[in-house]
């Protein structure tokens, strides 16, 4: 059973983190004909409606006010917590570097083909909830993402009430972001240089395109390296756009070695471990807004294609 995520008061959950999984939770609509709470998750996922009853016969399903039991009398715009059903996931057979820990934060290098959070088919291989249950913090949440797809450094708040002053470092662009990215050399294309569009990656569609209008994406490209036909990028983006890296690049006429979506979309078998996405996230560097101490941290990956050509050419599957 899955829940639509959205915006609602930020209320403590009843339920407890298990294992480092957090509940789901789901908002009742403003209004509606249901005389229970029952009919209303029953309508709403009819696909589980058996596992829906159990849950409630289980008190496994909450609201801030106690359980919810068959007979609840449905209440408009109401908080419902309850532990969502796990999808049959392949472990992703990479570890979690910890690259430093204090009482506020926990930094980690995050390896390739781990989401950072639950969603979809991803559930407990995702580096919030693996943290959370190896390091024993349950209320663990990330400051900002990287995409699956993407290996680097990654911050993530210990304490909720500091989430909000991480987060808005990263939303009002005060942390500088290192990247660096693996794709063929252009002799024609002129570095360094800005790249400057909008964005714009619509729900339900997975890859992301540029249109026209008012600039929301912008990315400083630089050559740090040259291997024959091969180059490294340096990346430095203002902004942080979903795929905005590869977007850009894609854009250049240099996609990504590796990328599953740009400049075409390729299904990877969830087990398929073999040449990721060229793309590592290599420093996080700001001034942090609880301590004011200037912080920087930096990845200890290198990319498969660059250092080990032909492991990357043979589909070696390695943690880089």
């Amino acid at each position: 059973m899955r829940s639509r995520r959205r915006r609602t008061s930020r209320e403590a959950s009843p339920l407890p983190t298990v294992d480092g999984l957090a509940p789901a939770r789901v908002r009742t609509p403003a209004t509606g004909g249901w005389a229970t709470m029952r009919d209303h998750l029953v309508d709403r996922f009819p696909h589980v409606a058996e596992r829906i009853d159990a849950r409630l016969a289980a008190g496994e399903i909450v609201t801030a006010a106690g359980p919810v039991t068959p007979a609840t009398p449905y209440t408009p715009s109401t908080t419902l917590w309850l532990y969502r059903d796990e999808p049959d996931e392949v472990p992703v057979p990479f570890g979690l570097p910890v690259l430093y820990a204090d009482d506020d934060v926990v930094v980690v290098d995050k390896p390739h083909l781990l989401a950072t959070i639950p969603r979809g088919s991803h559930v407990r291989q995702t580096v919030l909830v693996r943290l959370r249950h190896e390091l024993g913090l349950p209320a663990l949440s990330p400051a900002h993402r990287l995409d699956r797809a993407t290996a680097g450094v990654l911050l993530l708040v210990v304490r909720p009430e500091l989430r909000g002053a991480y987060q808005t470092l990263f939303a009002r662009g005060r942390v500088t972001k290192t990247y660096e990215a693996l794709a063929r050399f252009d002799p024609d294309l002129e570095l360094p240089r800005t790249e400057v569009s909008r964005i714009v990656k619509r729900p339900g569609v997975f890859a992301a395109v540029t249109e026209d209008g008012e600039p929301n994406a912008e990315t400083r490209v630089e050559l740090a390296g040259l291997r024959g036909e091969l180059a490294r990028y340096r990346l430095t983006p203002r902004t942080g756009r979903t795929h905005q890296l590869r977007v850009h690049l894609n854009g250049l006429g240099v996609p990504i070695l590796g990328d599953d979506v740009y400049p075409e979309l390729h299904r990877r078998a969830p087990e398929d471990f073999t040449r990721p996405l060229q793309l590592l996230s290599r420093a996080l560097e700001f001034d942090d807004p609880v301590t004011g101490a200037r912080r920087r941290f930096v990845s200890g990956r290198t990319l498969q294609a660059w250092d080990d050509p032909d492991g990357w050419a043979a589909g070696t599957p390695h943690e880089w």
